[in-house]
């Protein structure tokens, strides 16, 4: 049965005269599955305190409770994760942590991309973590879940603060973002990759600047990530690049100047993701897909039905970041044999565990 978005719920169609918010990924607010109420505009010519229109950012100051968080998923490389900014500005349409804002109260929509939630005291929490004496150091990765160099960093600067403290813990970290602002952060990226503390990976989805500002509209251009990659690399930081989501019938067929791209430019490892839409994603894509490619929406659509089952997400281990079938298998064929012939993936590369201290404490005879 295919998997259609039921849209009887609510209205997901634009009008036809309604104007398309530039700048901002989705172009709705979806149900929040937690809350038994949710307020709506029956009527278009509503005069009520109803507002939908693209408003400014707000950013939503909190003293959180924990930063660190341990990852159990088998599918994503990482077992930490810690994050200093819940929802984020940049507004990919695909991103699967929208979901996670419906547990702050907000939609997985506009909300996501409108309501930043700002963890003034990640600083504190991450020294608070590896002082503590049953932390057993491991790689720790920012952004695995929202972007931590997106246009908030330039306020709060939290990022840079939590590198400064795991370039004194000797705390190995790893970095994934689409955002040229990580550059301001050469100096103590360099500091960190020197004593093998530190890789970073920048995400490339698309060349095509048309399809790029609908889908990842507040993000940097391919061209400026892979100057990050250039500029980085020549500094010392082991780079990688992300390729995700591949979305078949929209950027499936960019993976090989991805590739070549990425590795002309310095990266020396990669990762790619097939696309899934789970929870409100399933409708904010749908939504997204048919107002900005009306001429290949349904062909799109079907493709990622077809990679997962007849449904639009498959939520087992092993196949939700890949995807099965004809068209998810040709795509795994083809990034291993990019990634052979650019000379990609070649080493397994580890992070340095063993020079983790916390300060004050007397270092190994011979360090």
């Amino acid at each position: 049965m295919k998997d259609k978005p039921k849209q009887d719920h609510y209205k997901i169609k634009a009008q036809e005269n309604e104007a398309y918010m530039k700048g901002r990924g989705a172009q709705i607010n979806t149900p929040n599955r937690f809350l038994r109420n949710e307020h709506i505009r029956e009527h278009v010519e509503g005069i009520d305190d109803w507002s939908d229109d693209n408003s400014p950012t707000q950013y939503i100051e909190q003293e959180a409770r924990t930063l660190v968080n341990k990852v159990d998923s088998p599918d994503v490389g990482m077992a930490y994760s810690m994050n200093p900014y819940a929802g984020c500005e940049h507004g990919c349409i695909y991103c699967y942590a929208r979901n996670a804002h419906e547990y702050w109260g907000y939609s997985a929509g506009l909300d996501f991309e409108r309501k930043i939630l700002v963890k003034k005291n990640a600083p504190q929490l991450l020294r608070a973590q590896l002082m503590h004496k049953s932390w057993e150091c491991m790689p720790i990765m920012l952004s695995g879940n929202t972007d931590c160099y997106q246009p908030a960093e330039q306020k709060y600067r939290l990022t840079r603060s939590l590198l400064e403290v795991c370039d004194e813990f000797n705390q190995p970290v790893g970095i994934l973002t689409k955002n040229a602002w990580i550059t301001r952060d050469k100096d103590v990226l360099s500091r960190l990759a020197s004593r093998n503390l530190v890789r970073a990976m920048v995400s490339i989805t698309s060349f095509n600047e048309e399809v790029r500002r609908v889908m990842e509209p507040r993000t940097t251009t391919a061209v400026q990530r892979l100057r990050v990659i250039e500029e980085l690399s020549n500094a010392g930081v082991k780079m990688g690049v992300m390729l995700g989501p591949m979305i078949p019938g929209l950027n499936d067929h960019e993976m090989q100047r991805i590739m070549k791209s990425a590795a002309d430019a310095g990266a020396t490892f990669t990762a790619y993701t097939f696309i899934r839409l789970n929870g409100a994603i399933k409708l904010l894509f749908h939504d997204w897909l048919y107002k900005n490619f009306p001429d290949r929406a349904d062909k799109v659509w079907h493709l990622i039905e077809q990679s997962h089952d007849g449904k639009v997400n498959d939520s087992r281990w092993g196949l939700r970041m890949r995807g099965e079938g004809a068209v998810a298998a040709m795509i795994a064929q083809q990034y291993q044999k990019y990634g052979k012939l650019y000379g990609l993936n070649k080493d397994r590369f580890m992070l340095d565990t063993t020079s983790f201290r916390r300060p004050g404490e007397q270092g190994r005879l011979f360090d």
